[in-house]
């Protein structure tokens, strides 16, 4: 016996309301795991990743919130009298919530998949766990597809030379040379 026209169309709802309801699902679990992530995150690092929302959300062209949504890489030396030198590389993204957006959560604020994510790179130096004004923390993001090798590399070594203190060890220093062999 055929269907009813009907019965199709609502079929196709059915259907439709199905695939949005996993879509929303798979966006609040991801949304969930970043947060478990930064929570995650030892307390050094999460400043730094504080540090460099503060300063995306100071830009006027940003529209939308930003919250941390995974590490890419990690790094600190600790050089002893609670002074510790910090590296951390890692992903923002921008979410449903617009920029301004008073005590945001990411149950509150979802991320957006249309957006690129912005890569952030920032080295500073923490005493008793605050970072320190002295020298400057360095803040580095940008959108990911604007992200080349050459830049990358370029902050890197901006971080590496980073001069602190005289005689302090540099911040992802840890290289082989021909003498270590």
């Amino acid at each position: 016996m055929p269907q009813s026209g009907c019965s199709l169309h609502t079929g196709r709802k059915m259907a439709a309301l199905l695939l949005l309801l996993l879509v929303s699902a798979g966006v609040l679990l991801s949304s969930i795991e970043a947060q478990e992530a930064y929570s995650k995150l030892p307390d050094n690092y999460r400043k730094g990743v504080d540090l460099a929302l503060q300063q995306l959300n100071s830009h006027s062209g940003v529209q939308h919130h930003f919250l941390f949504f995974k590490s890419l890489l990690k790094s600190d030396i600790e050089s002893g009298f609670n002074v510790q030198y910090v590296y951390h590389n890692f992903y923002l993204k921008a979410t449903t919530c617009a920029k301004g957006t008073v005590n945001p959560s990411y149950q509150r604020c979802q991320f957006r998949n249309d957006r690129p994510l912005i890569d952030c790179g920032v080295c500073y130096k923490t005493f008793s766990g605050e970072i320190e004004k002295d020298p400057k923390p360095y803040v580095h993001c940008l959108h990911k597809p604007k992200l080349t090798k050459a830049v990358s590399t370029a902050r890197l070594e901006h971080c590496r030379k980073m001069s602190y203190t005289s005689g302090a060890p540099t911040l992802l220093s840890s290289t082989k040379t021909d003498t270590d062999e």
